[in-house]
C-alpha cells in the first residue's frame, strides 16, 4: 500500500502518531482497491490541502509560485488577493467532517491568511489532524497561538545554516526568526506538557546546497525538531510541457503553473549521493529521511535524464484517489498544478463532486496514461 523504498519514511509516522498512522492505512487500502477496481470512482479522500492564499512574503529560488520562474508573479493583483472567507471554510469543514480527513494548510504562506489560527481551532474541534506548511518568518509571533489552537504538526522550510538559508529563501533574518520560532515552541509545549505540534523540518536540495546538506544536522537538534526530510528538486524541461498540451487539451484545462518549475537542476547526482551516505550512516536522536528515496542509478536518473520516468517507485499517480485541494477561488482540483476542476466549495457539495461526473473522468484518464508527461518529479508521484 506503499513504495518499499518510502517504509522508513511511513515507520517514522507509526512511531510518533500510531493512530494517525493507523487511520492512514485503512483510507490508503481503500483508495488502493478504487483504483484498481472503482471505474474511476475513489474513497472518500484521506487528505485535504487548503491551499490559504497566494500570498507570500518570501520569494525563494526553486519556488514554483514565487521563485525565480514562479508562475504566480504573472497572476494578476486580484487574483493573487483573492482568498476565501471564513464561513466559506466553515461550512467546507462541516461537509467533511463526517469522514475525518487529514486537513493541510498551505499556501503561498498559511500565516497570512487572517483567521489561519481561527481555522485550526475550528479543525481541531472537529476531531480532524491538522497540519501546517510554513516558511517559519512569522513562527515567533504565532508560537504560542499554534501550541495554543492544538496544531497536530508543523513542517517548516529550512534549507540550510544562517547565512545560506537566507540566501535561498532571500530574506535577511530569516534563520533566525524560525530558529528563535521553534524554540519558542518547544518551551511552550515543555511548561504544558505538550507533545504537539510535532515539528519537521524540509530542505528542498538545490545546487546551493546540496553539497552542504550535513550543516542542518546541528541545527535540528539545536532547535529541538523531531524529524528533517530532504526533498529532492523539482524541476522540468520545457519539452515535457510542450507533451502535456496535448493532455491538457484533452481534458480541457490548462497545466501551465508546472512553468514555474522550468530550470536546470545544476546538481551532480554522485556528489548529492556520497552527501546522502555520509549522513544516514550516522546516529541520529531524531528522524532522518530523504524523499524521494532513490538509489544512486535512480538519482542520476532523476538529475540527468531529459527523458526520465521513475524505474525505483511505480510509474502510476494515486493522489486523486486520495487527496484533494482547495483553492483561494473555492476551486476543488485533483492537483496544485493542473486547473481541472471538480467543482466549487462555494456552490457545490463536496461529498457529491468527489465522485462526480469531472472527477471520474479525470482519475480515468490518468490511470489509463499512468502519469502525465509533467508528473514525472512530482512529490505526489512517489508519496503513494
Amino acid at each position: 500500500m506503499m513504495p518499499w523504498r518510502n517504509f522508513k519514511r511511513f515507520s517514522n509516522k507509526v512511531i510518533k502518531q500510531p493512530g494517525y498512522a493507523a487511520r492512514v492505512l485503512t483510507k490508503r487500502a481503500k483508495a488502493y482497491f478504487y483504483y484498481y477496481y472503482g471505474q474511476g470512482k475513489s474513497s472518500l479522500p484521506e487528505a485535504i490541502t487548503l491551499f490559504l492564499t497566494h500570498r507570500c512574503n518570501l520569494r525563494c529560488k526553486m519556488c514554483g509560485q514565487w521563485g525565480d520562474s514562479g508562475i504566480t508573479k504573472k497572476m494578476s493583483h486580484d487574483s493573487i488577493k483573492e482568498e476565501l472567507p471564513f464561513r466559506e471554510f466553515e461550512k467546507f469543514i462541516d461537509d467533511v467532517s463526517v469522514f475525518k480527513p487529514n486537513i493541510t494548510l498551505f499556501g503561498g504562506e498559511p500565516l497570512l491568511y487572517s483567521r489561519c489560527l481561527d481555522l485550526i481551532k475550528y479543525i481541531k474541534n472537529k476531531k480532524m489532524h491538522c497540519l501546517m506548511i510554513t516558511n517559519g518568518s512569522l513562527l515567533n509571533k504565532f508560537a504560542e497561538d499554534l501550541v495554543n489552537a492544538g496544531l497536530d504538526e508543523l513542517n517548516l522550510s529550512l534549507d540550510g545554516g544562517k547565512n545560506l538559508h537566507d540566501q535561498i529563501r532571500g530574506m535577511p533574518g530569516l534563520f533566525e526568526r524560525i530558529t528563535n520560532g521553534l524554540k519558542e515552541v518547544n518551551r511552550i509545549k515543555k511548561e504544558r506538557g505538550f507533545v504537539k505540534p510535532i515539528i519537521n523540518l524540509q530542505c528542498t536540495i538545490i545546487k546551493d546546497n546540496y553539497r552542504r546538506l550535513d550543516e542542518l544536522l546541528e541545527v535540528v537538534k539545536d532547535v529541538g525538531a523531531d524529524s528533517l526530510t530532504f526533498h529532492n528538486l523539482i524541476f522540468l524541461g520545457r519539452d515535457l510541457i510542450e507533451k502535456q498540451k496535448f493532455y491538457d487539451k484533452l481534458l480541457g484545462c490548462s497545466s501551465s503553473n508546472w512553468e514555474g518549475f522550468i530550470f536546470k537542476p545544476e546538481i551532480e547526482p554522485e556528489v548529492l549521493y556520497s552527501k546522502i551516505r555520509e549522513i544516514m550512516t550516522q546516529k541520529h536522536h531524531f528522524m532522518i529521511d530523504f524523499y524521494p528515496n532513490f538509489s544512486l542509478k535512480g538519482l542520476k536518473e532523476y538529475y540527468e535524464n531529459p527523458a526520465y520516468l521513475p524505474s525505483e517507485y511505480p510509474a502510476k499517480c494515486l493522489s486523486p484517489w486520495i487527496t484533494a485541494y482547495i483553492f483561494p477561488n473555492g476551486e476543488i482540483l485533483p492537483c496544485l498544478n493542473f486547473d481541472y476542476s471538480y467543482g466549487n466549495v462555494k456552490s457545490d457539495n463536496f461529498l457529491r463532486v468527489w465522485n462526480g461526473y469531472s472527477a471520474i473522468r479525470y482519475r480515468r484518464m490518468i490511470k489509463d496514461k499512468g502519469i502525465f508527461p509533467v508528473c514525472v518529479r512530482c512529490t505526489e508521484l512517489y508519496r503513494y
